[in-house]
C-alpha cells in the first residue's frame, strides 16, 4: 500500500510539475499548421468554389445549415466578398505564425478560428483528413506547444539570459496584442456574432481571461505561489490535451480497423484495387496499375492495412513494437498520398501519429536540424554559436511569463 502511493504520488507530481511531451507537441503543431498552410495555399485560385461565394454550397444555403448544428463560423456574419479574403488571408497568417511558433498560444487559438471558419462554412469539402485537423485545432489551444522549436522558445532563451545579466526585460508585444484581441472579442460578442453554440466562445473568452491573468500574476505579484499555482493548472491542462491527441489517434485507427473487418469489400481485397482506378485517385496512372496488377501485392495491402490498424492501440504497451508499427503506418500514408493523390489526408494522419514519436528520436532529429543550420551559417559566414542553447524544460522551470 505505501509503495503504491509512492507510486501516485510520484505520478501526480510528474503531471502537475511539467508539460510532458515538449518535442512530440511541437511536432503536431508544425505537422497540423504545416498541412493547413500548405492546403490554403495550394486552393488559393479554387478559394472562392470551395469556401466562397463562388461555390455551388451557398451563403443561404451554409446559413440555413448553421442555424440548425450552431457550428462557428466567421464567414457567415457577411456575405461580402472582401470579408471571405479578410478571413481567408486571416487563416493563412495564423497558420504561417503558428508553424514558426510566434506568440503560440494566442496563434492556437486564431489559427482553430481560422480552421473552423473555413471548414464549417462548407463541411462537405475534404477528404477526411479535415476531420482530423478539425478535432486537432481545437485541442492544440491547451497545449503548450512552444516550448521547443519555436520563435518563443528562441525569446525565452533570450530573456533568461538578459535576466542572468542583470538587463531588464520587458515584453510589449504580448499585452498590445491581447489588448487588440479583447477589442475584437467585446465588439464581435456585442454585436451577436457569437450567438449559437457556446463552446467556441467560452473557449475564446476562457483563453483571453487566462492570458490576462497569466500577465498579472507573472507581473504585479511578488509572492511565487499564484504563479506556480498557475503553472500547475497549464501543465494538467496540457497534459490532457496531450492525452485526449493520443486516444483520438487510437480511436480513429481501432474504429477504421473494425469497421473494416466488418465489410466484404476488405474480405475480398475491392477496397484497394478498385480506387487504383478510378480517374480521381489516380495522380500516377501507371503507378496505380502496377500495383494493380500483382493480386499478392493488393492482398498484402488490404490485410496489413486492417491488421495494422486493428493491433495498433494494443502496441503501446511495447516501445519497440510501436515503434515499428508507427514505422509502417507513416510508410502507408506517404504512399496513399503519392499513389492516390490525397497529400494533405494522408500529412494529418503523419501529423497525429507523430504524437507517438520516440522523444530520442526527436531530439536527434533537432540536432541533425541545428547541426545543418549552423553548417549553412558558417558557409554564408555567419557567426555559429559555440554551444547549443538548453531546451525551454531544461532551464528555469515554473517561471511564469507573457508570452501572448
Amino acid at each position: 500500500m505505501n509503495r503504491f502511493s509512492l507510486s501516485v504520488s510520484a505520478a501526480i507530481a510528474r503531471v502537475t510539475g511539467s508539460a510532458l511531451g515538449p518535442y512530440q507537441s511541437a511536432v503536431i503543431r508544425i505537422g497540423f499548421s504545416l498541412t493547413w498552410l500548405l492546403f490554403l495555399l495550394r486552393e488559393l485560385p479554387h478559394r472562392g468554389e470551395l469556401y466562397g461565394p463562388d461555390g455551388p454550397w451557398s451563403w443561404e444555403l451554409a446559413r440555413r445549415l448553421i442555424d440548425g448544428n450552431g457550428a462557428f463560423t466567421a464567414l457567415m456574419w457577411s456575405d461580402g466578398r472582401a470579408w471571405f479574403e479578410a478571413v481567408y488571408a486571416f487563416a493563412v497568417l495564423a497558420s504561417a505564425l503558428l508553424l514558426l511558433g510566434w506568440r503560440t498560444r494566442t496563434m492556437s487559438v486564431l489559427f482553430m478560428v481560422g480552421v473552423l471558419s473555413l471548414q464549417n462554412r462548407s463541411v462537405f469539402v475534404g477528404d477526411g483528413g479535415d476531420n482530423v485537423l478539425h478535432l486537432m485545432a481545437v485541442y492544440l489551444v491547451f497545449t503548450r506547444c512552444g516550448q521547443v522549436w519555436s520563435l518563443d522558445a528562441r525569446r525565452a532563451r533570450r530573456a533568461s539570459g538578459a535576466r542572468a545579466r542583470g538587463e531588464r526585460v520587458t515584453d510589449r508585444v504580448g499585452p498590445a496584442l491581447w489588448g487588440v484581441l479583447g477589442i475584437v472579442l467585446v465588439a464581435v460578442t456585442g454585436t451577436g456574432r457569437l450567438d449559437g453554440d457556446p463552446v467556441v466562445p467560452a473557449i475564446l473568452w476562457a483563453a483571453w481571461a487566462a492570458q490576462g491573468l497569466w500577465w498579472a500574476v507573472g507581473r504585479l505579484t511578488r509572492s511565487a505561489q499564484p504563479r506556480i499555482l498557475l503553472d500547475v493548472v497549464t501543465n494538467v491542462l496540457h497534459n490532457g490535451a496531450l492525452l485526449v491527441i493520443m486516444a483520438e489517434a487510437c480511436l480513429i485507427y481501432a474504429t477504421a480497423g473494425w469497421y473494416k473487418i466488418q465489410g466484404s469489400r476488405w474480405q475480398d481485397g475491392t477496397a484497394v484495387y478498385y480506387p487504383l482506378h478510378l480517374d480521381y485517385f489516380s495522380p500516377w496512372p501507371a503507378l496505380g496499375d502496377l500495383l494493380a496488377a500483382s493480386g499478392t501485392m493488393v492482398m498484402l495491402v488490404t490485410y496489413g492495412t486492417v491488421a495494422v490498424q486493428v493491433a495498433f492501440p494494443f502496441t503501446l504497451f511495447n516501445r519497440r513494437v510501436k515503434n515499428v508499427l508507427l514505422v509502417v503506418m507513416m510508410t502507408e500514408h506517404a504512399a496513399i498520398a503519392l499513389i492516390l493523390g490525397l497529400p494533405f489526408f494522408s500529412l494529418a494522419m503523419i501529423a497525429a501519429d507523430a504524437v507517438f514519436l520516440p522523444t530520442s528520436f526527436l531530439r536527434r532529429l533537432g540536432g541533425w536540424a541545428a547541426r545543418a543550420r549552423g553548417a549553412a551559417r558558417s558557409d554564408t559566414g555567419a557567426a555559429v554559436p559555440e554551444r547549443a542553447p538548453r531546451a525551454p524544460e531544461e532551464a528555469e522551470p515554473g517561471r511564469v511569463g507573457f508570452t501572448a
